[in-house]
């Protein structure tokens, strides 16, 4: 759940942020992985960096995330009670976005002036099979796959307040050494949106109640039964608070109201960004 993803900033503008939280909860695996009545207690920590652009008059967005795992899991693996350990890199991903109506790509000054409009955008995650993985083992922290979401967002201004709404659809390569090893997992796409409002105050600090809902996914391995859709509904809150005029920080929660299959995690997060803008260039 990311409130603001589309928001608008100056050309130039350079964020890096670090990342720390936790995720406890239960896992509901499909029929086509021999693992039930799962919880998992994970640690996360994170460092992002993104910079904007211009892109044919337009805003435009890069970033890069970069995760660390540790953590156990726990469950009845073919009716056997397992535990086990895991701590590594998981799958980096890159998100890459344009502003397609609204405000064009301003400068620091004109972005200082310029009035707020809606904005609506559209974006392209990639999730690169950089984690650890071991296709002998049940649970990874890698997927061994990449995977891509197109995505399309509005933002819209009213007095105080953002409304932000999303759709996009994740797209899964194959799994071409999932468990025992060697096996080929296949996954169809899984749809997702999301909803966010938020609200900011005169200091600059926001608060915003977010929601997603996602369905599909359903997957099998090689010839196997097909797993269960999942129909998923997630809600959660965030806040961001400004420290210095170039440093903030920002408050995560989230929680699963309803989990059909997936994770059904309660996690929180707490994250730290810099933000810097580059240097005009020279004026003789």
């Amino acid at each position: 759940m990311e409130p603001r993803a589309y928001s608008v900033s100056p050309v130039g503008t350079n964020f890096f942020a670090v990342v720390g939280g936790g995720s406890r909860g239960d896992i509901l695996f499909d029929a086509a992985i021999p693992i039930t009545d799962t919880n998992a207690s994970l640690g996360l920590a994170t460092l992002g960096y993104g910079r904007t652009f211009a892109f044919g008059g337009r805003q435009g967005l890069a970033a890069i995330l970069v995760p660390y795992f540790w953590g156990h899991v726990e469950g009845m693996v073919l009716e056997e009670s397992q535990r086990v350990s895991r701590s590594g890199f998981g799958d980096v991903r890159l998100k890459t976005s344009v502003n397609l109506l609204g405000p064009k790509a301003m400068s620091l000054e004109e972005f200082k002036k310029a009035p707020r409009k809606t904005v609506m955008g559209a974006s392209l995650t990639i999730t690169l099979p950089t984690g650890e993985y071991d296709g002998e083992k049940l649970i990874n922290l890698g997927t061994n796959r990449f995977a891509f979401k197109p995505e399309i967002g509005v933002s819209v201004p009213v007095g105080r307040w953002y409304l932000d709404a999303y759709a996009g659809v994740w797209l899964f390569e194959n799994n071409d050494d999932f468990f025992p090893g060697g096996a080929t997992r296949r996954q169809e796409p899984l749809y997702a949106l999301q909803g966010h409002a938020s609200y900011t105050f005169r200091n600059r600090a926001w608060l915003a109640i977010t929601s997603t809902w996602y369905s599909g996914g359903i997957a099998t391995v090689d010839d196997g039964a097909e797993s269960e859709r999942q129909n998923n509904t997630r809600i959660g809150a965030a806040a961001s608070f400004p420290i210095t005029p170039r440093q903030s920080l920002k408050l995560v929660a989230g929680t699963g109201a309803w989990t059909r299959a997936g994770n059904d995690f309660d996690t929180v997060a707490l994250a730290w960004q810099i933000t810097w803008f580059d240097r005009p260039p020279a004026t003789r």
